[in-house]
């Protein structure tokens, strides 16, 4: 383990950190390895306990490490890799890599949208847009909270039975001919809410990613609108840029 730097201009509990993640991505740490106890890098590094301390938790909640309770902190599974540069859904491209994904369906309803929303998908005064909420499930556990709004009249006879344990994309092209062609994408952190933290069982003050993706057909026609809010200590993302 190297040592931190005490003169530096950089915060030695951010130092700590580069230690510990360098160590993991050196696989001097293995995922579910215990890291040192806090009284085990106080003593080597000649550090206070508090820095350590600040070091870890912020590691635990990037989903670096995680703790349990009596047991002490250990170095968590490696984050699976979404890729952003196609336009496969969540489904299709997490059963690529290898895992199992699950899609549990929260509601499906008729509702109505905000100007912004109605504008999008191209919903006229006081019409109701179709709205899927979903939860997406990767091993096991809950991963993203997506909400899917769709002009009623692009997919008509559109329940719930019809895209229950299935990919929407594929319902969409199949039953109504709407092919995905390109995609607007927005990202930002969100703080989590109530009902969002509780579903993903994460403490208090935790943050996500919002994705707001608008997808379109070849002839420049809104397919989809959806907000989908991931959890950010178990997946990360990748984008291909390409000139």
């Amino acid at each position: 383990m190297r040592k931190v730097v005490k003169n530096s201009p950089i915060p030695i509990y951010a130092q700590l950190q580069d230690i510990i993640t360098e160590m993991i991505e050196n696989d001097e740490l293995q995922p579910h390895d215990p890291i040192p106890t806090e009284h085990e890098f106080c003593q080597i590094q000649q550090i206070s306990r508090m820095t350590v301390r600040t070091a870890i938790m912020t590691l635990v909640n990037e989903g670096i490490l995680y703790r349990e309770q009596g047991k002490g902190t250990f170095v968590a599974d490696k984050k699976p890799k979404y890729q952003l540069s196609g336009l496969k859904g969540l489904t299709e491209g997490m059963e690529e890599l290898g895992y199992c994904v699950e899609t549990k369906i929260l509601s499906f309803q008729l509702v109505p949208c905000s100007k912004v929303e109605s504008s999008i998908i191209g919903l006229a005064d006081g019409q109701k847009a179709i709205e899927v909420k979903r939860l997406r499930i990767v091993d096991g556990e809950p991963y993203a909270i997506e909400t899917v709004l769709l002009h009623p009249a692009q997919c008509p006879n559109l329940t719930r039975n019809l895209i229950e344990n299935t990919s929407l994309y594929d319902v969409l092209r199949h039953q109504y001919g709407l092919i995905p062609h390109y995609s607007k994408q927005i990202v930002e952190p969100v703080r989590l809410n109530t009902f969002e933290k509780n579903t993903f069982h994460l403490a208090n003050d935790s943050l996500g990613l919002l994705f707001k993706r608008t997808t379109y057909t070849k002839e420049d026609k809104v397919i989809e609108f959806t907000k989908s809010v991931y959890r950010i200590d178990k997946h990360k993302f990748e984008m291909v840029l390409k000139m």
